[in-house]
C-alpha cells in the first residue's frame, strides 16, 4: 500500500490559499499516503486554516523561516521508506505517487525519480523536462525515463534513508539552486538519480515571490556549490563569471559581502567530488553549453521550487 511506502512533504510559507488549494489536490492524488506540511514560519494564518480545512494533515510549524531545509524536517518526521516533495504551488496528479514509488522498488541504487512538470492552467511543460529527457549521461540502471544529476525540489521523490544519509538540503543555501548540492551528494555517496516521465506533478505559479531576490539567492549558491565540491579551477572560473554578471549592478558590492562571508564555513565544509562525479559534471557543462545556455555558475534553472 502506498500509505506505507510513501509521505507526502509539502513545504510552504506565507501562501495560505495556495496551500489549501495544493491540499485539495493531494486529497485526491495521495492514494491514503499521510501528508506532512512543513510550515517556514508563516504569519498568515497558514496553520489554523489547514486545520480547519484538512484535520488529517498534519503540520510541522517551524520557528523561523529556514528555506528549502525545512523538507528536512518533513522527512525526519517521515516513517515511510519514501519521501514525495511537492511546494505549496505544485502536486501530483493522480496515480503519479504510485508510479514513483514503483520506480524505486525497482532500482534500489536509485536516490531520487523527478516527475514530468505541467506548468499553469494550460498544463505546458516546464523547460525542464525536455533538458532532463535529453540528459547525457548513461541510463545504467535502465529506467524507464533517463539518467540525470540532479532533481526538482517540488516535484520529485526520494528515498528517505539516502536524503537523510547526505544530510539533506544545505541550510545556508537558504533557497535557489539548492538541488544541485544534493544532488552531487548523492553521486559522491553511489546514488543515483533519475527523471520518471510517466509521473507527472502540476506547477500553478504563485504570485507571491520576489523573483529578483531568487536569481540573486541563485546565482550565489552556484559559487557557493562549485567551491564545496568542485575543483579549484572550476569554481575560480565559476566566481569569475558571477562577478562579470554583476557589473552595472548597484548592488555589486552588497551582494560581494554577502558572497564572501560564506567563506568559513565553504572551507570547513568543502570536500571536491570523486572524479567520476566531476565527469559527470563536466559532461553536462558541455551539453549545456551546446544547447547555448549559460555556465552552471549563471544558469537559471525553472524548477516549481521557484
Amino acid at each position: 500500500m502506498i500509505a506505507d511506502r510513501v509521505t507526502v512533504v509539502v513545504l510552504t510559507y506565507n501562501r495560505r490559499r495556495e496551500v489549501l488549494r495544493t491540499l485539495a489536490q493531494l486529497a485526491r492524488a495521495a492514494d491514503g499516503a499521510p501528508i506532512v506540511v512543513v510550515d517556514n514560519a508563516s504569519t498568515d494564518g497558514t496553520d489554523a486554516a489547514i486545520a480547519s480545512a484538512h484535520p488529517s494533515v498534519r503540520v510541522v510549524p517551524l520557528a523561523r523561516n529556514v528555506g528549502a531545509a525545512a523538507r528536512n524536517e518533513g522527512a525526519r518526521v517521515a516513517t515511510t521508506p519514501y519521501v514525495a516533495f511537492c511546494d505549496d504551488d505544485t502536486w501530483w496528479l493522480p496515480g503519479s505517487i504510485a508510479l514513483a514509488a514503483a520506480a524505486l522498488d525497482r532500482h534500489p541504487q536509485l536516490a531520487a525519480v523527478t516527475a514530468r512538470v505541467l506548468v499553469g492552467a494550460a498544463r505546458r511543460d516546464d523547460p525542464t523536462n525536455a533538458r532532463m529527457a535529453a540528459s547525457p549521461l548513461p541510463n545504467v540502471l535502465g529506467v524507464d525515463g533517463s539518467a540525470i544529476l540532479g532533481l526538482l525540489a517540488g516535484a520529485c521523490m526520494v528515498r528517505r534513508e539516502a536524503f537523510l544519509g547526505v544530510g539533506g538540503y544545505e541550510p545556508r543555501l537558504f533557497l535557489g539552486g539548492e538541488e544541485q548540492l544534493l544532488a552531487v551528494d548523492f553521486a559522491a555517496a553511489g546514488w543515483h538519480m533519475a527523471y520518471l516521465p510517466a509521473a507527472v506533478v502540476c506547477h500553478e505559479p504563485s504570485p507571491v515571490r520576489d523573483r529578483a531576490a531568487r536569481r540573486r539567492l541563485e546565482a550565489r549558491n552556484a559559487v557557493w556549490f562549485a567551491w564545496l565540491r568542485r575543483p579549484g579551477t572550476v569554481a575560480a572560473k565559476a566566481t569569475l563569471a558571477w562577478w562579470k554578471t554583476m557589473r552595472g549592478d548597484a548592488s555589486r558590492g552588497d551582494a560581494l559581502r554577502e558572497m564572501l562571508a560564506g567563506i568559513p564555513w565553504i572551507a570547513r565544509e568543502r570536500r571536491v567530488v570523486p572524479d567520476e562525479v566531476e565527469q559527470a559534471l563536466r559532461i553536462i557543462d558541455t551539453f549545456y553549453a551546446a544547447c547555448g545556455e549559460a555556465p552552471s555558475a549563471l544558469r537559471k534553472v525553472e524548477s516549481p521550487a521557484s
